[in-house]
């Protein structure tokens, strides 16, 4: 085996005739080029983070300045306002002659000049991301004030961001008015709640702003000054890695292959070109050759979460979990038929072909070798409870055999699993792709390490998908990896006409390894009772998908509103019919306009949105009084979400004041109650076309569906939705079963009728308006 190999590389032993030593010439070459490898990537990341640090300028710039002030200097110009002259009175230099001395100074100042240069752009940048105004303007309406930032921004912030050109130049999240987010609250709860509750939020809203309220504001506005971002670190902490219960289903997210493609059906060669990918990817990210998200073509969006996205784990601890995020990685894990192997992805430093990875995942796929004992079932323990898991580590993996295969896993770059099952889309019978997104979601509570920072999984048919551990990271993140695969796979790898990889296999491809584990019958145990806690929450899932294609956005758009409020109101209209009441709505967005950020809650529910849902069944009223109220409606939902990416959200302040009274070890019942408000309706947009990789208009068939999670309330639904083309939406919903308030078939059936609904509403509306243009034009 290779761990034997391995362990011979290097030995001695001393004898009569004196010291012997033996060694492997082939394991101290690869420690070799190991070595030379991390080194030269330690460089190239101080050089890529160095023009990062200093765009928009360039390294070359700094020549320019050094040559300028020297040719002044010697034409006799001062440019420096007498400071080189300073620097040649006070500096103790005398030993140097005079021309060397002048050339010194010069080129001090010069290098001053170009930081100082450096920081001005930098802080003015800065100052100008600050400014959100354009945000508020419609399209055609651009006010005088926009016109001249936006002409300064483009003059300022350079040709060619690197993929952190921008992290230095991004504000601060800033810290809203007390009175403002009360403000917002009570608007947002105002229809959902009674006179008399209502009457009562309110007198404990305001002893909160006149009470302890403004003493955590005061610790959360110096919080906002010293950290990059005053929620994040808390939020990931307190949201994510303090959580006990299982990641899988509760946290975990999952996506899904491109539905209307299928390049191959042979299960190694999909794997090989998509590992292959990521790996690219990965380097991309490490060189920051990516190119950052900018909005409008002005703002750029942070990119942080991008550096956690390979090489990252989360590791479990018995009262708080922590992430372990190392530099490099050159292997990853792969899981086959109950069997963990450890593949090497590079050799000699070079990665990788797709052909040669085709090769080492067949072999793992051909390998005839069954599970050791407990190693089947062992993934369960990610799936279930985190301290059951973080006690089990402790106990059971921490030296020997176990410790050495679980590091593999762990330090992985990420992991892969080869499922023996087949999934697909399927026209005719809708339950396929169900079973194929819950297949994603869970893996069946063993087949996905669900504390990698993404698994990706390969079916037998050649389909994939991936699952998302969400401390690290957020969808469109994983999704910018996932389009940017897509391509590089479609366009610049390929398959044969056979369907296998390109290119010709090498003969010495490095040795996969199965990884060998002493696991105890108490620990099996464990695993048991990790396994049962896993498949009873999978099980109790209610997922169902829909792909609507009766219009998408480009109808919407005739119809002047907000495709992602429209499809807010629609979800309003289908919930109001399934349960015959109105509750708290979560709909995340981002606030990455701010260094460090991530999300904000947006609360669709309004007194105007109420008011739309309900003279949709109302018989009394006209369509142009309903198109009126949804009108009403997106303005309101399309101005909270605004505030929401402009840092003016109610939720992720609310919460911080929290962490801040818990901290302080103070009592307040109104944030108690105001944070323990279940959301039994949580929704998510996944943006498509996070990279302008893809031309859907010349590529439709490359539509992705997107991914979806699990149910955050046990009486709740959970909506993820995409619009992906003119004539194309998806929808993932999600519930529990074991809930009788809740049915996703159900839902999805009032969701397609409030679509129906809403389209015949406009369609009539317009209808009219045509006829009255025409009878006008005959007058």
């Amino acid at each position: 085996m290779a761990e034997a190999h391995q362990a011979v590389a290097f030995s001695f032993a001393i004898t009569h005739d004196g010291l012997e030593v033996d060694f492997d010439h082939e394991i101290l070459v690869d420690i070799w080029h190991s070595g030379i490898r991390s080194w030269y990537k330690r460089a190239w990341a101080t050089w890529h983070d160095m023009r990062a640090v200093i765009f928009p300028l360039k390294p070359y710039t700094l020549i320019l300045y050094i040559l300028g002030i020297l040719l002044m200097r010697f034409l006799g110009w001062d440019a420096s306002w007498g400071m080189i002259d300073t620097m040649e009175q006070h500096l103790p230099l005398e030993y140097l002659s005079p021309p060397t001395f002048v050339c010194f100074s010069c080129i001090l100042y010069a290098v001053f000049a170009w930081v100082a240069s450096v920081l001005f752009v930098r802080l003015s940048l800065r100052l100008l991301f600050k400014y959100h105004g354009w945000m508020y303007e419609a399209h055609r309406k651009v006010s005088l004030a926009t016109r001249i930032w936006s002409a300064i921004v483009y003059v300022l912030k350079g040709k060619n961001p690197r993929l952190c050109s921008y992290q230095g130049s991004l504000p601060r999240l800033p810290v809203p008015k007390l009175r403002d987010t009360l403000t917002r609250f009570l608007r947002s709860v105002r229809p959902l709640t009674s006179d008399e509750r209502w009457n009562k939020l309110r007198a404990h809203a305001a002893e909160f702003e006149n009470g302890i309220g403004k003493k955590l504001q005061r610790y959360l506005w110096l919080k906002s000054w010293w950290a990059s971002n005053y929620v994040s670190d808390w939020w990931e902490e307190f949201v994510y890695l303090r959580g006990r219960s299982p990641l899988m289903v509760n946290s975990n997210f999952y996506g899904l292959d491109c539905l209307f493609v299928h390049p191959t059906k042979i299960q190694a060669a999909r794997a090989a070109n998509h590992v292959h990918a990521m790996f690219r990817f990965r380097r991309s990210i490490s060189q920051q050759q990516v190119q950052p998200t900018i909005v409008q073509n002005l703002v750029p969006l942070c990119s942080w979460q991008f550096e956690r996205m390979f090489n990252t784990t989360r590791l479990p601890g018995l009262e708080t979990d922590h992430l372990r995020h190392l530099r490099d990685s050159m292997h990853i894990a792969v899981y086959h038929k109950g069997r963990f192997f450890k593949l090497p992805c590079y050799k000699r430093n070079k990665l990788l072909s797709p052909v040669d990875l085709e090769a080492l995942f067949t072999r793992i796929i051909e390998d005839k070798s069954e599970p050791m004992k407990g190693e089947e079932h062992l993934a369960a323990l990610t799936a279930g409870e985190r301290s059951v898991w973080a006690r089990a580590r402790q106990m059971y993996f921490y030296k020997g055999l176990n410790k050495a295969s679980l590091d593999v896993i762990e330090k992985a770059a990420f992991f892969v699993a080869l499922d023996d099952e087949e999934h697909d889309y399927d026209p005719a019978d809708s339950t396929k792709l169900d079973a194929y997104a819950l297949s994603m979601l869970a893996g069946d509570g063993y087949k996905r390490w669900f504390d990698k920072s993404f698994t990706y999984i390969v079916l037998k048919n050649g389909r994939v998908g991936l699952n998302i551990e969400h401390s690290w990271g957020d969808a469109p993140i994983i999704s910018h990896m996932w389009e940017t695969m897509w391509e590089t796979e479609s366009m610049k790898l390929g398959y044969t006409e056979d369907g296998h990889c390109k290119g010709e296999v090498s003969a010495d491809l490095p040795q996969i390894s199965h990884l060998r584990w002493d696991i105890s019958d108490e620990c099996i145990e464990i695993i048991k009772q990790q396994l049962h806690i896993a498949t009873r929450l999978y099980k109790d899932v209610d997922l169902t998908l829909r792909i609507y294609q009766e219009y998408g956005k480009g109808f919407i758009k005739k119809c002047r509103v907000s495709p992602d409020a429209y499809l807010q109101m629609a979800l309003q209209i289908a919930y109001f019919r399934d349960s015959g009441k109105f509750n708290l709505t979560y709909e995340a967005s981002m606030t990455r306009m701010f260094r460090e950020g991530r999300t904000e809650t947006v609360r669709p529910v309004s007194v105007e949105s109420c008011a739309f849902v309900r003279a949709m069944d109302d018989p009394t009223k006209t369509n142009e009084e309903r198109v009126a109220l949804l009108t009403a409606a997106a303005d309101r939902h399309v101005n909270t979400y605004r505030d929401a990416m402009t840092g003016k959200g109610v939720d992720r302040h609310l919460f911080c004041l929290y962490v801040v009274s818990r901290y302080l070890e103070l009592d307040s019942p109104f944030l108690q109650e105001v944070l323990s408000e279940p959301w039994r309706l949580s929704t998510s947009q996944t943006p498509h076309n996070q990279t302008d990789l893809w031309d859907l208009k010349k590529h439709a068939k490359h539509i992705c569906p997107g991914g979806g999670f699990g149910p955050v309330a046990d009486d709740g639904y959970g909506v993820s939705y995409i619009i992906a083309g003119e004539d194309t939406m998806f929808f993932h919903i999600s519930s529990k079963k074991s809930s009788d308030a809740t049915d996703s078939t159900r839902f999805k059936q009032n969701i397609d009728r409030a679509l129906h609904d809403m389209r015949e509403m406009f369609r009539d509306v317009m209808a009219k308006r045509v006829t009255t243009e025409e009878a006008k034009k005959d007058k």
